[in-house]
């Protein structure tokens, strides 16, 4: 893939994100319907994508357990390096240590990294053991310290009091894990799952990507971006998020673990990606840093957007 071809491919990005911000910000289709449109990605779309394609792939080669291996190892370092920074600043709250960690380390799967790798290599599979690794780790792992670290023996916080156990199970059966798993053991078992529903999932799967982009356009553009009340803090964790941490996945997955070729690059535009606009859910639910965790999923978005480029050219430059 030249340059320019890399580039090219980002065409379909910027159109479908930016002509939902556009449509948002005129009022010609209102930003509230983004959640419509988010939730068809999420809830129907994206998963039916994801078991298609992990049913049909190649395990061995999809999960590469030094690449898993060394993306881990990253992420666990840049989870000291983040908790360290928020110490130093004077956030003592673990649930406010957490959701910086969530802001600075996650990346967001779903909504912009499936659509964003469909359109450029075609294929969104790389981002599959990332995303399980996200869920059935890190997101755990911020899951049980949001539940504890509260006030009234940690269920304060939590919608009706619910236990970490209960907690750790919601995030388990949503649609997107679901179907990576019922992907991967079907694939295991070697069952037999009939064309015309293959064809079927690919079909509906085919809409993720510009209707993901175009839903987080469209509720990027409703919110509006105010660059002036940045604080010193969201740069800092933007600037950790979009720099510091694919740089980081370069040293560690290429210069420790010795991952090169397509998965040192898949692995690097991965953590390129912005935070998770599961951040914002938490906040909310959690009732903490809510103001700060809103700004940082939409600038760190935009802030992934226009880097993206920088970065597919440092992906055809190793290559």
């Amino acid at each position: 893939m030249g340059s320019l071809t890399a580039l090219e491919k980002l065409v379909p990005v910027v159109l479908a994100f930016g002509c939902g911000a556009l449509l948002a910000r005129r009022k010609t289709v209102s930003a509230d319907s983004s959640r419509a449109f988010a939730d068809y990605a999420f809830l129907f779309a994206v998963p039916c994508y994801l078991f298609g394609n992990i049913y049909s792939s190649d395990l061995g080669a999809l999960f590469d357990w030094r690449a898993i291996l060394a993306y881990a190892t990253t992420a666990a370092l840049a989870v000291l390096a983040v908790g360290a920074l928020a110490g130093l600043r004077g956030v003592r709250d673990p649930r406010g240590v957490a959701l910086r960690i969530m802001a600075g380390v996650q990346v967001n799967t779903a909504y912009f990294a499936v659509p964003v790798f469909i359109t450029l290599f075609g294929d969104a599979a790389p981002v599959f053991p990332v995303l399980l690794f996200q869920v059935c780790v890190l997101t755990l792992v911020v899951v049980c310290v949001m539940e504890l670290g509260g006030p009234a023996g940690g269920r304060a916080a939590g919608p009706g009091g619910r236990t970490p156990l209960r907690a750790v199970g919601a995030s388990l059966v949503t649609p997107v894990v679901l179907a990576c798993n019922a992907g991967i053991l079907l694939n295991l078992l070697a069952v037999h799952v009939p064309k015309a529903a293959l064809d079927a999932f690919s079909f509906v799967g085919a809409s993720a990507s510009p209707v993901a982009l175009f839903a987080l356009g469209l509720h990027l553009g409703g919110i509006g971006i105010g660059i002036r009340g940045t604080t010193r803090e969201e740069i800092a964790l933007i600037g950790f998020k979009c720099v510091v941490f694919p740089l980081m996945a370069w040293a560690v997955c290429g210069a420790v673990f010795g991952v090169g070729g397509d998965w040192l690059r898949y692995l690097v535009l991965i953590a390129a990606m912005p935070a998770p606009q599961n951040l914002f859910l938490f906040a909310q639910r959690y009732d903490i840093g809510v103001d700060m965790s809103a700004a940082l999923v939409i600038k760190s978005s935009v802030a992934a957007l226009f880097l993206l480029p920088l970065w597919m050219q440092w992906a055809v430059h190793v290559g």
